[in-house]
């Protein structure tokens, strides 16, 4: 890294399975180059779809964590879920690096990097469920689990807190979101 080279924030993106998280962060990164996407490293199968994840086994994520692979890791869900260290190269250059977290984990990740912010993405409760249940995942016991958690909220004492509304056309999520991350613009 070149003296005085600038680092983006790191943006962890939030918000209850079904909400368009990763739909948003892809809409983010084309519409701004220097944005950059942190792949999670994550103990789901590869076959399991969803997000663009890199799998591994619980053995082989406890050894990472084990020999400080991570940034920052923790588990939700009966899986683990980890943020490599190369999070901050990656910050080298960027805009910001976009990253989806857990809320249970965001005050340790407030304290982990030197400039967070927050994307909190919502959506309406029937949205929400539609999007659930559009993608078959799930069965209706676990979508009304998954509800009931989205209307948690966020932990006390975090710095930087931004609401995005996702209910609607993803362009217009973006757009928001744009705005609120154009005061970070280097």
């Amino acid at each position: 890294m070149s003296m005085g080279a600038q680092k983006g924030p790191v943006i962890a993106v939030v918000g209850p399975s079904g909400v368009g998280k990763d739909s948003l962060m892809e809409g983010l990164r084309q519409a701004d180059p220097g944005i950059k996407l942190m792949r999670r490293v994550i103990t789901r199968a590869p076959e399991a779809g969803g997000e663009d994840y890199t799998p591994v086994t619980e053995a082989a994520f406890l050894d990472l964590a084990g020999k400080g692979a991570f940034a920052l890791h923790w588990p939700a869900h009966g899986l683990h879920y980890g943020i490599p260290k190369e999070i901050e190269s990656l910050r080298v250059g960027a805009t910001a690096v976009l990253v989806n977290l857990s809320r249970g984990v965001l005050l340790e990740a407030q304290d982990a990097f030197d400039d967070f912010r927050i994307l909190s993405v919502t959506a309406r409760p029937e949205v929400l469920a539609a999007r659930l249940a559009a993608r078959g995942r799930e069965d209706a016991a676990e979508v009304q689990r998954r509800l009931a958690r989205a209307v948690k909220p966020l932990p006390a004492g975090l710095a930087e807190v931004h609401e995005i509304d996702n209910s609607g056309d993803l362009s217009a999520a973006v757009t928001t979101a744009l705005r609120v991350l154009q005061p970070v613009r280097v």
